[in-house]
Formats: structure tokens, sequence, C-alpha cells
């Protein structure tokens, strides 16, 4: 009765038979808003989307820093929505099993990760999508500028040779011993990070290391080594990869083709660019100024994907199969997306 009551103190115009029905009218608006609000909700997730880019400080990817410190990509991206992610890590064998963690969505990685990120060994499926760099020379051996008893690479045999297990500086250092008519049985094999490589050869953990730009330069200026054998020595071609997961790349296309196209965009600003961003990607290599020009004129910055660079794989997948990395041997061809232009 206190709603009658209250229903006619008010002069509703509308009669409600019952206060069953009364109740329903009242349970059914509040539920068609929660429905409402949930759907709404439930749009504006599926509306945000991410794409997350995996980099490492290696100079051959000098123009994703550029394009990274100069917003190239997150302004090409802005109309679609597309929130930029930033992932850093020391080598590409972390970021390989990034991507296959489904943590990542794109990166650039060597030659030794790229094709073990596309074999089928792999729990993910990935794409090679383009090729941010190619540089033999941006690979070296190096030992102490003192050390008189390792001046080139026929001195290897009984030395402690130190690289990133697993990437190119393996590959690199299991063509040099080839070319000598060695084994890793002839030498005392080391695994270090990248970033420990000067300490490596102070200490005298290692008396040669294994590794790229910019480390090479950077330890070449400070005096403190001296170069045992350049990448071109050995055929090595210096290939690097954009390498995404399939299961992105079926649903974001686009997305990939304007990462690659914005970073053709950057490569081609290198001479071009404002104080502040050479200060930034100097300090993300550790670099100076100078250096960073100095390094980014060893590479060929090309994002296309020639023949040559698919032979380039195809014999790093020898190579791995060789020492056991992987089972068999497959087809680059098969793993490559050539028509992202």
């Amino acid at each position: 009765m206190f709603f009658y009551n209250f229903l006619e103190k008010f002069n509703f115009y509308y009669k409600i038979d019952s206060m069953r029905n009364f109740v329903k009218i009242i349970l059914l608006s509040i539920y068609l808003s929660l429905c409402f609000c949930s759907c709404t909700k439930e749009k504006k997730i599926v509306n945000q989307k991410t794409v997350r880019i995996g980099i490492q400080p290696s100079a051959a990817f000098i123009p994703l820093y550029i394009a990274r410190y100069t917003g190239l990509i997150e302004t090409a991206l802005k109309d679609d929505k597309i929130t930029v992610i930033w992932q850093d890590f020391e080598s590409g064998p972390p970021m390989n099993e990034s991507l296959s963690a489904d943590m990542t969505d794109i990166g650039v990685i060597g030659d030794v990760p790229t094709v073990t990120a596309l074999s089928n060994t792999n729990s993910t499926s990935m794409k090679m999508v383009g090729v941010p760099a190619r540089g033999s020379n941006a690979y070296a051996m190096l030992s102490l500028k003192n050390n008189d008893t390792f001046n080139s690479s026929k001195d290897m045999k009984g030395k402690k040779i130190a690289t990133v297990f697993g990437s190119t500086g393996h590959n690199f250092t299991t063509k040099l011993l080839a070319k000598n008519s060695l084994t890793f049985n002839d030498i005392d094999f080391l695994s270090i990070s990248a970033s420990d490589a000067e300490a490596a050869l102070v200490t005298g953990l290692a008396d040669a290391v294994v590794i790229w730009e910019p480390n090479i330069t950077r330890l070449i200026d400070k005096n403190i080594a001296k170069i045992i054998a350049y990448g071109d020595e050995t055929g090595l071609k210096g290939t690097n990869a954009f390498v995404v997961r399939e299961e992105y790349l079926l649903e974001n296309k686009p997305v990939i083709q304007t990462i690659l196209s914005e970073y053709q965009k950057a490569a081609s600003m290198l001479d071009e660019l404002d104080e502040e961003t050479i200060e930034k990607v100097s300090l993300a290599l550790k670099i100076t100024r100078e250096q960073l020009f100095k390094i980014s004129k060893i590479y060929n910055f090309n994002v296309n994907i020639t023949q040559e660079d698919e032979e380039a794989l195809q014999d790093t997948i020898s190579f791995l199969v060789t020492i056991g990395n992987l089972t068999t041997p497959y087809p680059i061809q098969a793993k490559t997306v050539k028509d992202m232009f």
C-alpha cells in the first residue's frame, strides 16, 4: 500500500497493476543499464590495441632507435589508436624467448636468433618480414691490444674465446674455426653477455671476444682491444631480421607495414638528425656522436628482403644443424613474407 500511496501523491499517469509488475520494471531497467555499461566497457577494451617492439643495443638497429626517439612510429599509428610499447633486450636470444612466449610482437635480431625463431622447434609460429640491416664487418673478433700471442685467427688454438652463445657472434666463431681447420674442441669456448666483453678481456677471463658494433668501435677507441678478424673474412653476411609473431601479423598486418615503413624513413634521416636525437641514440648505444656516424656507414639499411639475405640465412640454418642446435634444416623462404610494401 505504501507504494500505491506514493504513486498517487506524485500523480503518476501510468497505472501499475501490481507490485510484482512494478518490481519487474525496475529490475528490467537495472538489467538493461548494466548490459549497456558492460557492452560499452567491452568495446573500449577491444579497441585498445598495442604493438610491443623489441629492440637491442646493436648498431645494426640505429634507425629503430631514431624512430623511437623521434616518435615516428607512434605518430604514424596515432590515428589507428595503436599504443606502442618499447621493450629493451641485451641481445637476440632473450628477445627470441620473449617472442616465443608471446610477450613481444615484433623484434630485431641477428641471423642465428632469427633462424632459431623461425624454426618449427619454436612453440610460437613466426615470420621474417624485413631486413633492418646487413653488415659483414659489423662483427669482429678482438683481443687485448697488448696481447702479443694473439694477432690473427690463426692463433685461436688453445685460447679462451668468449661470445654470446646462440648469437651471430657464435656463428662467426664457428666460421673462423673452420677457416683455420679448427673445431670447438681446439678452444676454450665461453658464453658471456655482450656488455661483459670489455671486462672479459681486461680481467683475462677471455683471450678474445667475438662481438658486434657498437662494442667493437667502443673498445678500439678506448685503446683496449685490437682486431683479430672481421666478418667478411669468413663470408659472414651480417644479415639481421625483423621477426614477428605470425598470429599478430595475420591480425595486424597494416601495423607491421607501418613499422617497416617508418624504419626505412628513419634510416633516410641519418644525415639530418637534430642534436637531441643524436644525443639520445648515442647514449642508448653508449657511444659518441662521432662514433654513431662512423659506425652507421658500416651497414646497408634497407628493409626489403633479397635473395642474398635468404641464402645467408639458409647458410646459418645449415650451421645450426651441424652443431646440433637444430634437428633438421628447413627452407627459409617458407618463413619469409615479402609483400610488406
